[in-house]
């Protein structure tokens, strides 16, 4: 039950990516179709078995990442027989870990690493991630607190009419930082943190003149970021600190006559010890299965030249 899903619904998902017909008999599986396909769903399953001895469970992301990395010729993220050496933090939901090559080789770098900067397009973690990993330094007590921030920058839409004070304006900013804490602790533990400054929630532009000491600090949406506000974070780390960079080169708002800190960064601090860039692809999303091919279709719409008329 726990390979094939409730009501079989991994073993459906697994029907349709590969175009074959799976036949249950006692205890044994029965694949189906032709030897392309079979040769395929052999090595998914084999894949998704390794997987549930490893970790206890399956999810339908599991399946969907699986048969990714099946046509694309590669093997399961990790075949490290023990289960705890990638695995990030044990949420409320159960375990979150790396779930492709990408996301295996970013959770390396930050345990190796006290500056890393993930560079992907939407879907690939990099911000789920880096909660991730910063959680699990706060329980390991690697850190007394977390500060996560973002530069309040408009998506193409004007915000100022919204009512409230300051951080009621900047609050849908800085949303997707807290939906992803409610993923991985209750609330009322995250209410507490926040009420004692463990974790700190707070729009680029307040850091200025701070120092960070004994912090796990994460910048999101970082292509959003001046050159100027770029190196007013990187300053801002104290001792024991580290610190987390994440954004999506391909989605700038900033006005055209400013250049992206994210995009130059690379060409400064490219070298130094201790500082990783890590590019997470195509590959690497994990959200719908559409998310993936949606960023393709866009790839390709502007890789193609413009004709006249368009």
């Amino acid at each position: 039950m726990a390979l094939l899903g409730t009501q079989d619904n991994h073993l459906r998902l697994m029907e349709s990516a590969f175009d074959i017909r799976i036949t249950l008999r006692d205890d044994s599986i029965i694949l189906s179709g032709d030897a392309d396909s079979l040769d395929g769903a052999e090595k998914l399953l084999t894949e998704l078995i390794f997987i549930l001895n490893r970790n206890g469970r399956l999810d339908e992301s599991d399946i969907e990442q699986c048969v990714n990395l099946v046509k694309n010729g590669e093997g399961a993220v990790s075949h490290d027989p023990e289960p705890s050496s990638n695995i990030v933090f044990y949420g409320k939901k159960g375990l979150i870990k790396p779930k492709t090559p990408g996301q295996e080789k970013y959770f390396k770098a930050v345990s190796k690493n006290d500056v890393v900067f993930a560079v992907g397009p939407a879907g690939t973690g990099k911000t789920y991630l880096a909660v991730a990993m910063a959680l699990a330094k706060l329980r390991e007590q690697e850190v007394s607190k977390i500060i996560l921030s973002r530069p309040a920058i408009e998506a193409g839409e004007s915000l100022g009419f919204l009512p409230g004070d300051l951080m009621d304006k900047v609050d849908p900013y800085l949303r997707p930082l807290t939906d992803a804490i409610f993923t991985m602790i209750p609330s009322d533990q995250l209410q507490k943190y926040v009420e004692r400054k463990i974790i700190e929630i707070v729009p680029l532009a307040y850091m200025r003149g701070r120092t960070l000491n004994d912090a796990f600090v994460i910048l999101d949406e970082a292509q959003n970021t001046t050159t100027t506000q770029m190196k007013m974070f990187l300053t801002r780390l104290g001792i024991n600190s580290r610190a987390v960079i994440t954004g999506d080169v391909t989605q700038i708002d900033l006005p055209s006559t400013a250049r992206s800190g994210l995009v130059q960064i690379r060409d400064i601090l490219n070298g130094i010890e201790g500082i990783e860039f890590v590019d997470l692809e195509q590959r690497d999303v994990v959200r719908h299965r559409l998310v993936k091919e949606i960023i393709q279709a866009y790839e390709e719409y502007n890789s193609t030249p413009s004709t006249e008329g368009d």
